[in-house]
């Protein structure tokens, strides 16, 4: 049986509490829909920032929300080069000991103590499509595209939840190594 999953190409983005939100926005500021995201809640803000390194900055950085429990940039290794920033592979959400950076709205401005990560390259999975390919929560797989520039990507991390829809998520960088676009098909071997 075929493991075949769809792909989401994941450039920069931020995800912020709602406390950063107000002094980036103004006091009682909520976020306004742009267009719904693959997982269930989830969407990109009409709102942008910019975000400030050592050696440059990225400006119309894109909001995801909700507000989230705590702040985080999601960036391409490319990126992090670009705007002096040394940021780690790290799974979403596991921020403690990343670098900081400078995030700039039009009202405010917030020194993030940490949270500026490379996403790893992970898959959604939604409980009864784990249980159907038995796979496990946090298991590392393998999973190949196809096309001009197909490879195998390793170390793709399974990510389990009743809230989850299927969809493989990659940054910039590895979309462009492989030659893959958001909606392409995956197939996950091993």
């Amino acid at each position: 049986m075929s493991k075949i999953v769809p792909v989401g190409v994941s450039a920069r983005h931020i995800h912020l509490t709602q406390e950063h939100i107000e002094i980036l926005f103004g006091a009682g500021y909520q976020l306004t829909e742009f267009k719904p995201l693959s997982q269930s809640g989830q969407f990109a803000a009409n709102e942008t920032v910019a975000v400030i390194g050592s050696k440059g900055q990225f400006d119309k950085v894109r909001i995801l929300g909700p507000a989230r429990p705590a702040s985080q940039l999601e960036i391409s290794r490319t990126d992090s080069f670009a705007i002096g920033v040394k940021a780690p592979v790290r799974e979403s959400g596991s921020i403690d000991g990343t670098p900081g950076i400078t995030v700039k709205g039009p009202v405010g401005e917030v020194e993030l103590q940490e949270g500026v990560i490379v996403a790893a390259r992970h898959i959604h999975f939604h409980t009864s499509d784990a249980a159907k390919w038995d796979i496990k929560d946090k298991q590392l797989l393998k999973v190949r595209v196809g096309g001009e520039r197909g490879l195998v990507f390793e170390n793709v991390l399974a990510r389990v939840s009743d809230s989850f829809a299927l969809d493989m998520h990659i940054d910039t960088d590895e979309a462009n190594g492989a030659g893959v676009k958001n909606g392409d098909n995956a197939e996950i071997v091993d």
